[in-house]
């Protein structure tokens, strides 16, 4: 099977960068350099996940994308791990099905992130922001990423779906679970992650059924709902529609939150900037974003043999697309394209949400609601300090934060 672990008698190829260990560790930087100066479209041939293409710089990523015929989502999934049939119920998704499929779908979900729908929301992601930061303790220990971070994005995925508010946690929970690409190394978790995940469509399941028949609201199950493309879904694809939602919802804005205190803390010259001249706040959005890349990649699969910046490509390679790469390159980016600048003159041209027809649907909602808790923040002329380093997430997908220590203090 594609997704085994590497036969021990394989030495490790130092410009595999699946290895779930670099972004543990924070070490993935390096490899990356070395792949978009000498190699940006690379040959994996051993890794934990078979097989495949590393596509690491701007310009190859942006290529790829912009084909969405000959690089499909659907023929391979959009994860460089392997969910195969025979081992895995398939749980299809907008994000990994191809045109026309994914246009009508997609149309569906849409209009929950409108300008409009923006506005309309704005007011109560404040008012909740500001409550969270009113709640926390000043110069005392906590954990930003669940006392802060994880709280906000669950409590906004709550008001998305018009999940029961007490149970919100447990939308944290299956997107912990349906995020992490590591426990196809493992059939035990495999086993695990299909019971939560079933779970959660039968959770859903009787939220959907409890709003048939009744007028039309502002939330997904709804919208889904009364939509054409979506309301005849089986059962599986409607979990894995939820599903994806979910961890979009999820990642993106709660390791972008976390990222924020962590990142302006690395970087305290850009803090004093933003702090003095909180106009800054949109781009510094954007340039954190960059800078994080909360979800590390994505994968296609090519439907034709073909070739990409000079390397021959065969029809059903796998190529993953390292967003996170593309972020810090440096014919884009500039030569400080690994620090956090808040005043980037380019930092909106990253490709933290993807490009092109599979762009994050919900990228106007994540960037807002950063916004507000920086603006929120800056309101209380409130510091994040961090007292020692994260516990960052330990795969290749989900780049993102398990804890972060910090303490809260005025400037």
């Amino acid at each position: 099977m594609a997704t085994l672990a590497r036969d021990v008698d394989v030495a490790v190829d130092p410009l595999d960068v699946s290895r779930a260990e670099l972004y543990r560790d924070d070490l993935w930087q390096a490899p990356f350099a070395r792949l978009r100066a000498e190699s940006p479209v690379h040959y994996v041939e051993h890794s934990d996940y078979g097989p495949y293409w590393s596509v690491s710089n701007y310009k190859g990523i942006v290529e790829v994308e912009s084909l969405p015929e000959l690089y499909s989502s659907e023929a391979g999934g959009i994860t460089i791990a392997d969910f195969v049939a025979e081992r895995d119920v398939q749980m299809p998704m907008f994000i990994a099905r191809d045109r026309p499929v994914h246009t009508g779908q997609r149309r569906t979900v849409a209009p929950a992130f409108t300008p409009s729908e923006m506005t309309r929301m704005s007011g109560d992601i404040r008012s909740r922001t500001a409550a969270m930061l009113d709640s926390l303790p000043w110069n005392t220990r906590f954990d930003w990423v669940d006392t802060v971070a994880i709280e906000l994005t669950t409590q906004m995925l709550a008001i998305l779906f018009d999940f029961p508010w007490a149970d919100r946690r447990k939308l944290t929970f299956w997107s912990d679970w349906a995020g992490d690409i590591e426990l196809v190394k493992s059939e035990e978790l495999r086993q695990q992650r299909l019971v939560h995940m079933f779970e959660c469509g039968s959770y859903f399941k009787t939220l959907w059924d409890a709003k048939i028949d009744k007028e039309p609201t502002p939330d997904l199950i709804s919208m889904m709902i009364h939509s054409d493309a979506m309301s005849h879904m089986d059962h599986n694809e409607f979990i894995g529609n939820l599903i994806l939602l979910i961890v979009g919802g999820n990642d993106t804005t709660r390791n972008s939150m976390s990222a924020l205190a962590y990142g302006l803390d690395k970087f305290p010259d850009a803090r004093a900037k933003l702090e003095a001249d909180p106009a800054l706040i949109p781009n510094a959005v954007s340039e954190i974003l960059r800078w994080q890349t909360p979800l590390a990649h994505m994968r296609r699969t090519a439907t034709a043999d073909t070739e990409l910046m000079g390397q021959s490509i065969k029809a059903g390679d796998k190529l993953v697309l390292w967003y996170i790469s593309a972020n810090r390159d440096e014919s884009v980016f500039g030569d400080d394209a690994d620090a956090i600048q808040v005043d980037r003159a380019n930092a909106r041209r990253h490709l933290a949400f993807g490009h092109g027809i599979h762009r994050c649907v919900g990228a106007r909602l994540a960037e807002m609601q950063i916004a507000i808790l920086l603006e929120e923040m800056a309101k209380r002329r409130m510091r994040v300090n961090v007292l020692e380093e994260p516990t960052r997430v330990n795969a290749c997908f989900v780049h993102g934060y398990r804890t972060l220590p910090v303490e809260i203090s005025k400037y």
